[in-house]
Formats: C-alpha cells, sequence, structure tokens
C-alpha cells in the first residue's frame, strides 16, 4: 500500500510540533547579561565565502568585494573574517565604516563587535563628516556612545581650521571634539598651543582648560582657562590671562579680546606693563585699544610705578589712561591721570586733580589745585610743571600764584610767593628759587638755630632765594625792593603770614596710601610653634637636684641626718 507524499512529511514533523507545544517557555534572561545587539548581516555579492573552524573557534571567510549591515550602519572591506559565534567580525585592507551616511571611517584593518557596537579602526585612519576630516593611525568608534576617540596622535581638518594632539575624543552627535596633550590648533590668524581644549565643529568656538598661548601676527594671548571663536576671533579668557603686544603687556584674572576690533578688556588684578621703560599700572578694570596705542585702567584707585635709573616714581588716581607714543616725536607716550592724584617718591611728595606725564622727555604737568613737597617744602600754584634730568627733578615751574612754604629748625613757616616761580633742586633738594611778577617773601633770623631773633618781610617785582643744606643763604631784590626787619617783640599774629597762605602737610601722601593695595607686599607668613620637645625619664635612678629656689615648697620640716 503507498502513501500520499504529502502525508507522509505531515507524520514525519508530527513528534517535533507536538513536542514544541509541550515544552516550556524559555526563562527571561537575568540582568547581569548583557543585551545582544542586532545580528551582524552579510549582504549578498562576496565572492568568495569559506566556512571552517580555526583555532578553535568557528568563523567564515569573506573574500572580495565584502559587505555588511547593522541597522543604519555599513561596513566594506576586500576580506573579513566573521566570528558567527559571537556577533563580532575583522575586516581587512579598503575597510570603510558608514553611519547614518553621515560619517565615514576607512582605515587598513578593523574590527567591529555587534553586540557592544564598538569598531577600532587601524593603519592609515580617516574619519570624515560633512564638517571636518580626522586622521590617525588607531581610531575607537562607540555608535552606542557616538563617540570616538584615538590616543596615538590626531590630525584634525576643517575648512577653516587644523588641530593635532596626541589624545583626542569626538562626538559625532554633539560634533564636539575633546583634545588633549601637545594641542595644536592653527587658524588664518593664529597659532593655538594648550593642553587640554575643546572644539565644536559646528559654532567653530574653542575652549581651553590648561595654560593656552595664541600667537597672532597682532599680538600674543595667555590664559589658563576660556573660550576663543576661531570665525568671530573674540576670545573669553580666565585665570592668568594677558595679551602681549610688541610695546605692552596687558593682563588679569579675566580677558575679552576683540580680535577684529582690536579690543580687549581685563578685569580682577589688572596689570598693563610698558616693556619700553620700566612702566606698570596696576587696577582692577582695564581697557585696551590697539589701533589708538591707548589703554585705560580704573577701579580701586589703580597705580602706576615708573622705574628709573636712581628711584622710583608711584603715581595714583580714580583713572589712569596709557597712550602709547607716535615715533619720531614720542616713543615713549603719554600717560594722563585724573581725579584725586597723588604721587610718592623718595624726595617728591604730591597732589593735584589731574596730570599728564610726558616719558619722552620726562616732564610732569599737574593742574587744578596741584600741591607738592620736597623735603620741609611745600609749593603750590594753578598749575605746576616738574622736569627730569636723569631720573632726578631738575626743575619745577610754578604758574599762576605760586606759593613756597618751608619750615625751619623751629618749625616756623618761612614763605615766597609770586605771580610765576621756578625752582631749581640739587642732589634731591631745592638750591635756588627765581620769582617773577608781584614777589614777596617772609623769613625768619634765627641765632643758632635756637632762637628768633627777628623776621624779615621783602616786596619786590623779582627776587631770587639761595639755599644750602635746605636752609635760606640769600636773597636778591632785582626790581623795585622794599624791605623791613620785624624784632620778635613787635611780631603781630597778622605778621607771620602772608596773603594766601595754607600749611597743607595733613594731606601729604604716603608711600603706603599711594601703592593701595595693588602693590601691597605679600602677607608674611605666620611662623609655626616650635614643637614641644618631651623629656627624656632615664632607667637609671639619678640624685635629685635641688631646687634653684632657696624657699621651702611646704612647712613639712626636712628629714634630720
Amino acid at each position: 500500500m503507498s502513501f500520499p507524499k504529502s502525508l507522509f512529511l505531515l507524520l514525519l514533523l508530527l513528534p517535533t510540533l507536538t513536542w514544541a507545544q509541550q515544552r516550556p517557555a524559555a526563562r527571561p534572561a537575568t540582568p547581569a547579561t548583557p543585551p545582544q545587539g542586532q545580528r551582524i548581516e552579510l549582504l549578498p555579492g562576496a565572492g568568495k565565502l569559506v566556512g571552517g573552524t580555526f583555532n578553535g573557534v568557528e568563523i567564515r571567510k569573506i573574500i572580495g568585494n565584502v559587505s555588511f549591515r547593522q541597522g543604519t550602519t555599513l561596513l566594506y572591506c576586500d576580506s573579513a573574517y566573521q566570528y558567527t559565534e559571537r556577533n563580532a567580525l575583522e575586516a581587512f585592507s579598503n575597510v570603510r565604516i558608514i553611519q547614518n551616511d553621515t560619517i565615514t571611517i576607512t582605515g587598513n584593518r578593523g574590527t567591529y563587535d555587534g553586540d557592544t557596537r564598538k569598531a577600532r579602526m587601524t593603519g592609515n585612519v580617516t574619519m570624515r563628516d560633512p564638517r571636518m576630516t580626522l586622521t590617525t593611525q588607531l581610531l575607537d568608534y562607540d555608535l552606542n556612545q557616538n563617540l570616538a576617540y584615538y590616543s596615538t596622535g590626531g590630525h584634525l581638518q576643517d575648512p577653516e581650521n587644523t588641530l593635532d594632539s596626541q589624545f583626542g575624543y569626538y562626538n559625532t552627535q554633539s560634533k564636539v571634539f575633546s583634545f588633549k596633550r601637545n594641542v595644536k590648533l592653527v587658524t588664518k590668524e593664529n597659532n593655538i598651543d594648550t593642553d587640554t581644549l575643546q572644539y565644536n565643529t559646528v559654532s567653530k568656538i574653542a575652549y581651553f582648560f590648561g595654560p593656552t598661548r595664541i600667537r597672532g601676527k597682532q599680538g600674543n594671548l595667555y590664559a589658563e582657562n576660556g573660550t576663543y571663536n576661531t570665525i568671530t576671533k573674540v576670545s573669553n579668557f580666565a585665570r592668568n590671562a594677558r595679551i602681549e603686544t610688541p610695546n605692552y603687556l596687558l593682563g588679569g584674572d579675566k580677558l575679552f579680546y576683540d580680535e577684529a576690533r582690536q579690543y580687549g578688556v581685563a578685569t580682577g588684578h589688572v596689570s598693563m606693563t610698558s616693556k619700553k621703560d620700566n612702566l606698570v599700572i596696576r587696577g582692577d578694570v582695564g581697557r585696551y585699544w590697539r589701533t589708538q596705542g591707548r589703554a585705560k585702567v580704573y577701579g580701586s584707585r589703580p597705580v602706576m610705578r615708573n622705574i628709573s635709573d636712581r628711584d622710583t616714581l608711584y603715581l595714583t588716581a580714580d583713572t589712569l589712561v596709557s597712550v602709547e607714543g607716535r615715533p619720531p616725536q614720542n616713543k615713549a607716550g603719554v600717560i594722563y591721570a585724573y581725579r584725586k592724584v597723588a604721587i610718592f617718591r623718595a624726595d617728591l611728595q604730591g597732589r593735584c586733580d589731574s596730570l599728564t606725564y610726558d616719558r619722552q622727555d620726562s616732564v610732569i604737568y599737574l593742574s587744578h589745585d596741584p600741591v607738592l613737597w620736597n623735603q620741609r617744602n611745600q609749593l603750590t600754584a594753578d598749575s605746576i610743571q616738574i622736569q627730569q634730568r636723569r631720573g632726578q627733578i631738575d626743575q619745577m615751574r610754578l604758574y599762576g600764584h605760586a606759593f613756597s612754604i618751608g619750615q625751619d629748625t623751629l618749625l616756623n613757616f618761612n614763605q615766597v610767593k609770586g605771580r610765576y616761580m621756578v625752582a631749581y633742586f640739587r642732589d634731591k633738594s631745592i638750591k635756588k628759587i627765581d620769582v617773577l611778577g608781584n614777589a614777596e617773601s617772609l623769613y625768619y633770623a634765627l641765632e643758632g638755630d635756637t632762637a628768633v631773633s627777628g623776621v624779615n618781610k621783602s616786596l619786590s617785582a623779582t627776587m631770587a632765594l639761595r639755599f644750602a643744606d635746605s636752609k635760606l643763604q640769600t636773597i636778591s631784590f632785582l626790581t623795585n625792593p622794599e624791605a623791613s626787619f620785624i624784632p620778635p617783640n613787635e611780631l603781630k599774629p597778622e605778621d607771620a603770614k602772608l596773603k594766601d597762605f595754607r600749611w597743607r602737610a595733613t594731606e601729604r601722601p604716603t608711600r603706603r596710601q599711594t601703592l593701595g593695595k595693588h602693590f601691597a607686599p605679600p602677607a608674611k607668613p605666620k611662623k609655626k610653634a616650635a614643637p614641644v620637645k618631651k623629656k627624656t625619664v632615664s632607667a637609671r635612678k639619678t640624685t635629685p637636684k635641688k631646687p634653684a629656689s632657696t624657699k621651702p615648697k611646704s612647712t613639712a620640716k626636712p628629714a634630720q641626718k
């Protein structure tokens, strides 16, 4: 008897179907088991396929026109080993990985784990997306995290910049690169060296996280934290930031610099240094206009320090402005100070409301209620001009309502006034005063520097006074003199002072007041108390020493021998 062929096949399959229906459902995987990725699919069209076991591992060799797919990821190569048991493969020669039609990675050799979705490419590796090209010798790429990274040195290039570093990470989703060690960013205008940097390939902004130097045609920048926009050329730096030009160095805790406008702003511990003439200005806020050669420092009473061959001049005011010199007339430039100006030097102190310091010829102009002190002498006028030679005061010219007051050894006030006055200096002391126009003088005559013998009062159109050892020696009356001598017993209070007399010693600035906080000496560290030495007790018995004091310590009588 014969059976139909279809019925015969049904009988063969019936036990298998019955067993399948009776088999219990598989248990769900425990959380400790890693999730399995989508299977890597070999696409048709490969030249040759050979299966087998090699070194105890089941693989299949695919040779010629090899292509794989996993989701939206494609892999191409000349030949490959596919590990069937662990969903992984090795690719050889002309390896190319394409993700989402946007990321392309090429190299000589590659490995890919389909479960972890991690790839490694070695040998002449190139990674491209629409915004940049990265080349290196070894690249790891985590497709789950969208993160590519290298540790053998890499070179990044986009249409505007190139970047090299030892280590690098690239997030293909955020388009942000992170670089470390020996990082060099080259733009059209600058070369940037740093240790740690992030670079957004979309915004073209670089973020710095370590000592960074930007070298360009217009000057150099340094900072230890901040950002730099490679398109707009705008920098925002922090921590020890500074701009360096051929003439100046401007720095602060924070620094903003617009390279296109050549304009910078520094804040917090601002310091501006002129390289030409040992001049430093410190304050809280500094602004710099490079095209104008102009810098402005203000906030918390900025201070200028100018070191000459023999002395140091300190200048403080509400605002200090430095203007670079324009060669050949004024190579050194000018300092402008205004509002509540104070100056201090060992041989000169002064105050005014507006000051100009021409550093080319070392001339200082003071206006708006100026007053100067030299040793025991005070000089005032509507405006004053100080001329220096070789770092020392040579002349002072007092214009309008000139008045000189000096104290003698008995603290009497010797006085000279006139319309215009010139004071000549030598060895930091006044040696001569010429008074021109409406000259008046009042000088005390002393007997051996211990007693007043009288007062000399003089009137003249012009007069000349000569000094030695800071003491008046002679007075010369040149035109229409009138002189009188007043004995001490006839001296009235109104005769002791010339009109407009005003002694302003309380306004005389000290060094500490002028320097303020910007040149304050560093705080001295507190000395640690010396550790108390522990007394060591010897195990050997010794005869106790008698106390130094002869007074008994108790009322108990000593034992009799």
